[in-house]
């Protein structure tokens, strides 16, 4: 697959840089008996559901450019492909793929699979019900709406204040309209994309708001009549995405160990490249 084939290539060029590096370079590693060696050992054998088996949930149904034609096990789109990496760090030879609601996985309670991933973004809230993972994407928030419409000619968060928003149930879209840009209309609320479709369609919202890879694919796949108007600006600290997971899990730290190993070679970025990043420039909204 092509992660593996990116891994490869880091990985030779990491050992050329090694082999060519003077002591004062080197990165420092884990003496025996640090928190590196620790996890390395708790990890040896994986605590997942099933032995030799990392078992994963996802959304039904899962959409660009998370997942790829609504099918996780192919290794298409950036968290089906970012699994995969993680397993293949871990060892782990098999995924098995199980669906699940949005709030559904963000409700307390065990879980019969190891992880879940569909775009959660990490929040004290939610942390106080289930775990988090570290980070494996930073949001951007962006709005949508039509060429003719009045978001079209918006510059600034202030700017959106006089106009019907709308964003989906649960996300932090939908905490950006209500908390940042605060228009003075109630924001309008949708179970899913469909909706929103056609709640834009039928024109009863000036713009709508999603996150940025999201907004890609909704204005090229599920509403071609919007554009992306404008990235919008961030307020506090970055929001990121995380893998949920059952409170207390003991799989969290092998996961985070197996992030970090792939955010430093690169296959990270070199996942967010092939399945996130699009070409063309979209403005920021000033605050």
């Amino acid at each position: 697959m092509r992660y593996v084939r990116l891994r490869m290539l880091f990985v030779v060029i990491a050992m050329f840089a090694a082999a060519c590096g003077g002591d004062d370079s080197s990165e420092p590693t884990a003496a025996a008996g640090e928190p590196g060696d620790e996890t390395a050992a708790s990890c040896d054998t994986l605590p997942t559901k099933a032995d030799g088996v990392l078992t994963v949930a996802t959304a039904e149904p899962a959409f660009p450019p998370w997942v790829e034609d609504d099918d996780p096990s192919s290794g298409d789109g950036y968290e089906s492909a970012l699994i995969f990496a993680i397993a293949d760090e871990l060892g782990i030879e098999t995924v098995e793929w199980v669906r699940t609601g949005f709030d559904e996985a963000i409700a307390p309670g065990e879980r019969e699979y190891d992880l879940n991933i569909q775009q959660y973004s990490i929040t004290g809230k939610r942390d106080e019900i289930v775990d988090f993972s570290d980070g494996y994407y930073q949001v951007e928030q962006a709005i949508i709406g039509a060429a003719d419409s009045p978001v079209a000619s918006a510059e600034s968060v202030g700017d959106l204040v006089e106009l019907k928003l709308g964003a989906a149930i649960g996300t932090t879209s939908l905490d950006y309209i209500e908390d940042v840009i605060q228009p003075r209309s109630e924001a309008a609320v949708y179970d899913d994309n469909a909706a929103a479709k056609a709640a834009f369609d039928a024109g009863q919202v000036d713009g709508i708001v999603f996150d940025l890879p999201t907004a890609y694919f909704i204005t090229a796949a599920e509403i071609p009549d919007a554009s992306i108007i404008g990235v919008l600006p961030r307020s506090g600290d970055p929001e990121e995405l995380g893998m949920v997971f059952e409170d207390g899990s003991p799989l969290i730290p092998c996961i985070n160990a197996a992030l970090s190993t792939l955010r430093d070679d690169g296959t990270l970025e070199a996942l967010e490249d092939e399945w996130l990043n699009q070409a063309g420039s979209i403005p920021t909204l000033s605050s």
